[in-house]
């Protein structure tokens, strides 16, 4: 990775702190005495435009993981950081969170982080009318607060929401860093996130994740779909041409 692209973007000065980031906050109250529900209710903001862009990440990590049962990958979903207080809940549009017990998250359908033990190692939020100005404000303070080692921030129009197309940070003494940025002949725009082991790419407007290890594109949920279907044809193809041999070579052993 070479020099930043961006400026580097500070969290308000007035935010308040909430306590030592990576430590869940606790509530005099037990929490097996509170309700932490799962939603409220509100549909994901600018669903139109950000509900695609959200499938396709999430399901794009989750197939990369997959394999994985420690690790879970998510979004739009509460992560409760204050014990017997369901008010103080953040929802990102994607996390990821290594070892961790898959199982229990599941089950609860909800991330307690004092359950869990861990916040996640990583989150991203996709840029939209309704949320720019928070994610690049509350949510950056409080995903730092509460300890989450990598923030990424994605905007697929290419800087009307964030200002840039792509941002990622990483967690340094409570405070977020800029992860260097490089911007390829092709225009697209790509860093490296160690959590992940992937490169983000801004490709003309898609988020996708490449695996430098392994030299390849992570594929989304349609590019697989895709791939199933054209890997179908051909099997079913290759079936009926090799039907069509057997029956040639049946009726030349009859007439022989």
């Amino acid at each position: 990775m070479t020099a930043k692209l961006f400026p580097t973007l500070t969290p308000p000065a007035t935010a308040p702190a909430l306590h030592k980031p990576g430590a869940p906050a606790k509530s005099a109250q037990p929490s097996d005495a509170i309700f932490y529900p799962e939603t409220d209710g509100e549909p994901l903001p600018d669903g139109q435009h950000q509900g695609p862009l959200f499938r396709a990440i999430v399901d794009t990590l989750a197939l990369h993981f997959r394999g994985r049962p420690d690790v879970s990958v998510n979004g739009n979903t509460f992560i409760y950081y204050e014990e017997g207080n369901p008010r103080r809940h953040i929802a990102p549009d994607c996390y990821v969170a290594f070892e961790v017990d898959v199982d229990a998250i599941l089950e609860r359908n909800i991330y307690l982080l004092w359950e869990v033990g861990k916040p996640p190692d990583f989150v991203l939020e996709i840029g939209s009318e309704s949320t720019g100005r928070v994610d690049t404000g509350l949510k950056r303070t409080r995903y730092a607060e509460i300890g989450c080692g990598e923030y990424w921030r994605y905007d697929s129009t290419g800087g009307d929401f964030y200002g840039e197309p792509l941002v990622g940070e990483y967690l340094a003494d409570g405070q977020y860093q800029r992860f260097e940025l490089r911007r390829d002949a092709d225009g697209a725009i790509r860093g490296y996130s160690p959590a992940l082991g992937l490169d983000l790419c801004w490709v003309d407007g898609r988020l996708r994740f490449y695996n430098p290890d392994s030299g390849v594109w992570l594929r989304d949920f349609f590019e697989t779909h895709d791939l199933l279907a054209t890997t179908e044809v051909a099997l079913e193809t290759a079936a009926a041409r090799i039907a069509e041999l057997e029956a040639e070579l049946r009726r030349r052993d009859a007439s022989g």
